[in-house]
C-alpha cells in the first residue's frame, strides 16, 4: 500500500481558490509598492543649505522607503513559496493521476524545498547587514 490517495477533483478546487488568492495577494503588493513609491514622494524633500536645487528625501519618504526595503524580502518569499508550492501541488497530482508515485513524490519534494529570495541591488553588504 502507498502512503497517497488523493482527491483530484478535491486538490483541483483548492487549487483554483489558492490561485486566485495568490493572485490577489500579488496585485496588492503591487499596488502597495507604487502606493508607498507615490507617498514618499508626495511626502516633500528637504531643501539643502547648499542651494535651491539640492534637495533630499524628506524624513516621511525616508522612513516608507525604509519600510518597503524591509519587508520587499519576506513578501518576495511569500510569493516564491505561494507559487512553489501551487506548481508542487499541480506537478504531484499530475504524476499521481498518471500513477507514477516517484515523481509525485519528487515534484513533492522539490516543492517543499525554501526558495531563495535575492532582492535586485542587494549586494553583499546588504546580505551581511541582515546577517545572510
Amino acid at each position: 500500500m502507498t502512503g497517497w490517495d488523493i482527491d483530484v477533483a478535491g486538490v483541483r478546487g483548492v487549487l483554483n481558490k489558492s490561485g486566485t488568492a495568490a493572485k490577489s495577494l500579488s496585485e496588492t503588493g503591487s499596488a502597495m509598492q507604487g502606493n508607498l513609491e507615490e507617498a514618499a514622494s508626495a511626502a516633500g524633500t528637504l531643501s539643502s543649505q547648499y542651494g535651491p536645487y539640492t534637495s533630499t528625501v524628506g524624513e516621511v519618504g525616508a522612513a516608507l522607503g525604509e519600510f518597503l526595503q524591509h519587508w520587499s524580502r519576506d513578501l518576495l518569499y511569500i510569493a516564491k513559496r505561494t507559487s512553489r508550492s501551487l506548481n508542487g501541488a499541480v506537478e504531484a497530482t499530475g504524476y499521481y493521476i498518471h500513477g507514477d508515485l516517484e515523481l509525485a513524490a519528487n515534484a513533492q519534494r522539490q516543492a517543499a524545498k525554501e526558495p531563495k529570495v535575492d532582492l535586485p541591488g542587494a549586494g553583499e553588504h546588504g546580505r551581511r547587514a541582515e546577517g545572510l
